[in-house]
């Protein structure tokens, strides 16, 4: 497989020899305006551009929806992608909301989901901790599988809780994409993982490879790759987690 983290949660993935296209935030740097009750109301969204001509992201032979926020499917991915590309969704409602857009190869991801030969299987996620939930609401990750190739778990948005022990016990990954950048509102907490949660999935599934995506991408970020990279040299994990600039590529 080879794992290209594009910006924030966006990721292409070549895995069997299909190419995915993971949550695309696609619009020029700018674009929208700085998250809400949050900090750098002063920042607009996204704060950082593609690292990659947005036409090369266009050709991918399915598109797949963690859930619809802004910075995992924006009105500019509406725009350019394809209307009849595949494209896999967590849920009815999701699916709804994409074909108002114009998509019409919509299919709702299971646990026995199939593609070309790849296993998409859904799995549980939570998009902060407590009352926050009622706001953020439903979120999903990925495993895939595949016989020639190792397996993948894309985490999704979601903060280390018993559902993702689950999903790692269930799966054993050889490789967990987690979006770790501790986005937070100024009152509710974690919305994704930070760096104990980080942690956490490490000592979980210590032989796995960490990939550390969606950070300093969108105003609410509160981790830094800087202060992540620190983290892991205290608690010497250096040779168990990446992470990831914007355009860097990683084969396995």
């Amino acid at each position: 497989m080879k794992i290209q983290q594009i910006r924030n949660a966006t990721l292409v993935l070549t895995y069997a020899n299909k190419t995915f296209l993971i949550d695309p935030m696609l619009a020029d740097q700018s674009t929208y305006p700085p998250f809400p009750n949050s900090v750098r109301q002063d920042q607009r969204n996204p704060l950082v551009p593609l690292p990659v001509p947005v036409t090369q992201l266009l050709n991918v032979d399915a598109v797949i929806l963690t859930h619809l926020h802004l910075d995992h499917f924006d009105e500019t991915a509406k725009e350019l992608l394809d209307k009849e590309i595949k494209l896999f969704v967590q849920n009815e409602a999701d699916k709804a909301e994409v074909k108002k857009a114009g998509f019409t190869n919509i299919e709702v991801l299971t646990e026995q989901t199939k593609f070309a030969g790849v296993q998409l299987i859904k799995t549980k996620g939570e998009h902060g901790r407590g009352e926050i939930l009622k706001l953020t609401g439903e979120v999903c990750g990925i495993v895939f599988k595949h016989e020639d190739e190792k397996t993948l778990y894309v985490a999704g948005d979601t903060v280390w809780y018993e559902g993702v022990k689950e999903n790692l016990s269930a799966h054993q990954p050889d490789v967990i994409v987690v979006n770790g950048g501790d986005n937070q509102f100024l009152e509710g907490g974690s919305l994704v993982m930070g760096k104990e949660d980080i942690l956490h999935v490490h000592q979980f599934a210590p032989k796995a490879t960490i990939i550390s995506v969606h950070m300093e991408a969108v105003n609410h970020w509160t981790l830094s790759r800087a202060e992540l990279k620190q983290f892991a040299i205290k608690h010497e994990i250096t040779d168990k987690l990446l992470i990831p600039e914007d355009g860097e590529t990683y084969s396995f």
